[in-house]
């Protein structure tokens, strides 16, 4: 195996360990951050969100001053368009009905959760069912880009990258140190095994860090999920996959770190890049909770659910995978990699996640748990 390729593989299931681990000890759930905002009026998981992009936009802004990240932005990341606004307005919806989004599905998949298996198989149906569309979807996101060519905020303003990120990083740790002094960052938990979100997130921050090191790019697992979908696919209708010309792009295509040469990678069939970063860290995630869970003694799936809850959960799921291509990729990447380094992508995701969640919130107290 070339050296390179097993240091991301290790890596990435490292990182999936730790972060499946975390999730799960602090129950560190994004839907949640947002959906609770709807639902109760609560804002404390959201604040655990907040504390997690700034630390990430500190540390992402310091790597790179101290040249330990060469290339940023990010691969796969791209120019603002409409389409990641509809993306992001879908993708909170969807992680709404769920109960998790693509990666808080994992962990709780890991430890034993049913509807998050249930929302897995549907994320990999939209990921796949994405590719029927993808013509006219990817003309529609070339015809609405708003700023050619640019990727961040400090590029479109023609400032570097620190003038931005490092005042921005300042203020919401001075804001934070209020919460915290407020006692509205920590709460009272007395479950065995527990780790409070701040911790989380914190954590989180630095695993994200690790990634964007020694990988070339911060968390990120949905592409694999089309991947996954292709594969079962082509099982039943091999030459319908064949013709799609989704499945042919290979998007990621960069040097790693530690690299002399490039590699390269798709949403289609093989082994090539995108499962080389994305399957071991999935794995890890899945991993690194069921560990969690065992350890305390915890992990039994309940089979007994509403049948209203898998259907929100399926259709969460397939909605969850549309929207991570429609956007394209998901809350993770957007949030904890593409937000700290002012991608517009992933502002304008955001921008469209934030009414999704409000829509999905309704939906689900009017539908799934009346």
């Amino acid at each position: 195996m070339d050296p390179v390729i097993g240091l991301i593989v290790a890596v990435s299931l490292l990182v999936g360990l730790c972060a499946g681990v975390v999730m799960h000890r602090a129950d560190f759930c994004v839907t949640a951050a947002f959906r609770d905002v709807f639902l109760f009026r609560d804002f404390f998981l959201l604040r655990q969100m907040l504390l997690l992009v700034v630390v990430s936009m500190a540390l992402f802004e310091f790597g790179r001053l101290g040249g330990l990240i060469e290339q940023q932005p990010f691969p796969l990341l791209g120019a603002p368009t409409l389409a990641s606004l509809v993306g992001g307005f879908v993708f909170g919806i969807g992680m709404v009905l769920a109960g998790g989004c693509v990666v808080g599905s994992l962990y709780k998949l890991g430890a034993g959760s049913i509807t998050g298996g249930v929302a897995l198989v549907g994320m990999i149906a939209g990921s796949a069912a994405y590719a029927e569309i993808h013509p006219q979807w990817s003309a529609f996101a070339r015809a609405t880009t708003l700023v050619p060519d640019t990727i961040t905020v400090p590029q479109w303003l023609g400032v570097a990258p620190g003038l931005l990120l490092l005042p921005l990083a300042a203020l919401g740790a001075l804001w934070l140190a209020r919460e915290f002094r407020a006692g509205r960052m920590v709460r009272p938990a007395f479950a065995r095994g527990h780790l409070a979100p701040w911790r989380a997130a914190v954590a989180l921050a630095l695993l994200g860090f690790v990634s964007y090191v020694l990988v070339g790019m911060p968390m990120g697992i949905t592409t694999s999920y089309a991947k996954a979908g292709a594969w079962l696919e082509s099982l039943v209708a091999p030459a319908h996959v064949a013709g799609l010309a989704y499945f042919e792009l290979q998007p990621l295509h960069y040097t790693p770190p530690f690299a002399d040469h490039s590699i390269q990678g798709g949403p289609g069939l093989g082994l090539d890049a995108i499962a080389v970063v994305q399957f071991p860290l999935i794995l890890g995630i899945v991993a690194g909770a069921f560990a969690s869970a065992r350890w305390l003694g915890e992990g039994r799936p309940n089979w007994r659910l509403p049948p209203r809850q898998l259907v929100s959960a399926a259709l969460g799921g397939l909605l969850l995978g549309l929207a991570a291509r429609l956007a394209p990729s998901c809350n993770v990447w957007h949030l904890w990699g593409g937000m700290p380094i002012l991608a517009m992508q992933s502002l304008l995701f955001t921008a469209g996640l934030v009414p999704g969640a409000w829509l999905g919130a309704h939906l689900l107290t009017r539908f799934v748990i009346r």
